[in-house]
C-alpha cells in the first residue's frame, strides 16, 4: 500500500456521543492500524488505543507512523509499560521512566493525536495529575542559580548525583559546571555558570564529553514518578506505619527512604508518597476516544491473576511487606469501568452478535496460494487468483533479494 493512500474506503463511523460504544469488526492485520489512523484524522480530540501487550503497542506504533507519514497534525505517542514483574525488587529502567514522565507532562494539553498503551500500563496506579507540573523546574540562560540550593532541588526531585552523567535522572557538579540528563530529554545538558548566573546551556555527548548545540531554555521533569521531598518522605513514613505491623526500622525499604535513598523496587510503594493516586485516564480530556484492541480483556485478567499470585507468594516477607493489590493495582473489572466515561470502540476480527452499534469492514484475510515447485505448473494457484481477481494485486517480499527471486520465478512461468 502506498503512503499516499486514500482513507475513504476504510473510514469507520465514530461513536456519536460521550459514553457511547461501538464495535468495528472484520479487521485483519494492518487494517486495524489504518482504521485507527483514519479515526484519529477525523476525531476532534485525542485517541487512546489500548492494546494487550507491549509487543502489539510497538507494532501498532510502527503501522501508524507509516499511515500518518504524510501529516504532522496527528502525533503518535507510546506510553510504555514498566517492563518489570508485579512487586519486583527491580526498578524500571530510567529511559522508560523518562518516556512515561514526558507523556504525563504532555497529556493535559494533548488535544489531538494518538496515545498507544498496553493495558498493563493502565492497571498500575500513577501519581496525581498535578504531580509532574508541580515538581518541574525551568532554567533559562542569564538566570541566577545558587548551586547548593539547585543541587538540593534536584535530589528532592529524584535526580542522582554521580561523577559522570550517562543516563536519564543523573547530575554532576564540577565547580562552575553542572551536567545533568533531564527526564524526557534526548540529550544531557551542561550548564556553565559565571558567579551565580547561567552563562550558557549546551547539549553534550556523554561518551566524548564534548559540548554541542546551545539551548536558551530547558524544563526539567522530576526524575521519578514519586517525590522525594521532606514532606513526601514524612508522608511515606506515616503511611508505612499505618499499613504495616512491627518495627518499621527492621525493613530496609523504610530505612532507605527515611535516609533519602531510593531503593530498587520502590515504585511498588508509590501510593505511600501521595494522599491519593490517579490513573492514566485522569490525565485525559473528556472528548477522548478510547479504542480497545481484541484480547485486551483477557490480557487484563491474566495480569490481575499474576498480581494476586505474586502477592500471595511474597506477602509474608517481614523485611519487605507488600501493599495489597487493590492499593497498587487496578483490577481487570475496574479497568473496564475506566473506559465508560469516554467514547469507546472495540476492534474485532469477526462479525459477532453484540449489543450496541456495529460496523463491519469490507476486508478479509489473505488467501493461501502455495507454490508447488515439483508440479508441472508451480504457480497455478497464483495464476488463477490473478486472472480471476478484478483489481490490483500487491505482492510483498521479505527483502530485496527475495523480491528479485520472486520476479525471476514469475518471468520464468510467464506470469
Amino acid at each position: 500500500m502506498s503512503k499516499n493512500h486514500n482513507l475513504s474506503p476504510l473510514d469507520p463511523p465514530l461513536p456519536g456521543k460521550v459514553g457511547a460504544r461501538m464495535d468495528w469488526t472484520r479487521l485483519y492485520g494492518a487494517s486495524r492500524g489504518l482504521a485507527v489512523a483514519s479515526a484519529a484524522e477525523r476525531h476532534a480530540g485525542p485517541v487512546v488505543v489500548v492494546v494487550p501487550d507491549p509487543a502489539t503497542a510497538i507494532r501498532l506504533e510502527t503501522e501508524l507512523s507509516f499511515f500518518l507519514a504524510a501529516t504532522d497534525s496527528v502525533p503518535v505517542m507510546h506510553f510504555p509499560d514498566w517492563e518489570t514483574l508485579p512487586y519486583d525488587v527491580f526498578s524500571p529502567h530510567q529511559d522508560i521512566v523518562s518516556d512515561r514522565l514526558d507523556i504525563l507532562r504532555r497529556l493535559p494539553e494533548f488535544r489531538r493525536g494518538i496515545l498507544v498503551t498496553p493495558v498493563t500500563s493502565l492497571m498500575v496506579r500513577m501519581p496525581p495529575a498535578h504531580y509532574v507540573s508541580a515538581h518541574s523546574l525551568e532554567l533559562r540562560v542569564g538566570e541566577r542559580l545558587e548551586v547548593d540550593a539547585f543541587r538540593n532541588r534536584l535530589e528532592s526531585a529524584g535526580y542522582r548525583c554521580v561523577s559522570q552523567v550517562m543516563e536519564h535522572g543523573e547530575f554532576a557538579v564540577r565547580g562552575a559546571i553542572i551536567d545533568l540528563f533531564p527526564m524526557g530529554g534526548s540529550e544531557p545538558l551542561r550548564l556553565d555558570l559565571f558567579d551565580e548566573d547561567i552563562e550558557s546551556i549546551r547539549t553534550f555527548d556523554p561518551e566524548s564529553q564534548r559540548s554541542a548545540e546551545s539551548v536558551e531554555h530547558v524544563r526539567l521533569l522530576p526524575a521519578r514518578e514519586f517525590p522525594m521531598t521532606d514532606e513526601a518522605v514524612r508522608r511515606f513514613r506515616q503511611a508505612w506505619r499505618e499499613r504495616f505491623e512491627g518495627d518499621p526500622n527492621d525493613c530496609p525499604i523504610y530505612r532507605d527512604v527515611s535516609s533519602g535513598l531510593r531503593p530498587a523496587g520502590i515504585e511498588y510503594y508509590l501510593p505511600l508518597f501521595f494522599e491519593q493516586t490517579a490513573t492514566l485516564f485522569d490525565y485525559l480530556p473528556p472528548e477522548s476516544l478510547v479504542i480497545e484492541y481484541e484480547d485486551v480483556y483477557e490480557a487484563a485478567q491474566a495480569f490481575s491473576s499474576d498480581v494476586r499470585e505474586r502477592y500471595s507468594e511474597r506477602a509474608h516477607d517481614r523485611e519487605r511487606p507488600l501493599l495489597p493489590p487493590d492499593e497498587m493495582f487496578i483490577d481487570s473489572s475496574q479497568t473496564y469501568a475506566l473506559f465508560k466515561p469516554f467514547m469507546r470502540v472495540r476492534l474485532r476480527r469477526f462479525e459477532e452478535s453484540l449489543d450496541g452499534a456495529q460496523h463491519a469492514f469490507a476486508t478479509r484475510t489473505p488467501l493461501r496460494l502455495p507454490v508447488d515447485a515439483r508440479a508441472e505448473e508451480p504457480l497455478a494457484a497464483v495464476e488463477r487468483f490473478v486472472n480471476d481477481f478484478r483489481g490490483r494485486v500487491l505482492f510483498v517480499a521479505e527483502s530485496p533479494g527475495r523480491r528479485e527471486t520472486l520476479l525471476e520465478t514469475f518471468r520464468a512461468h510467464r506470469l
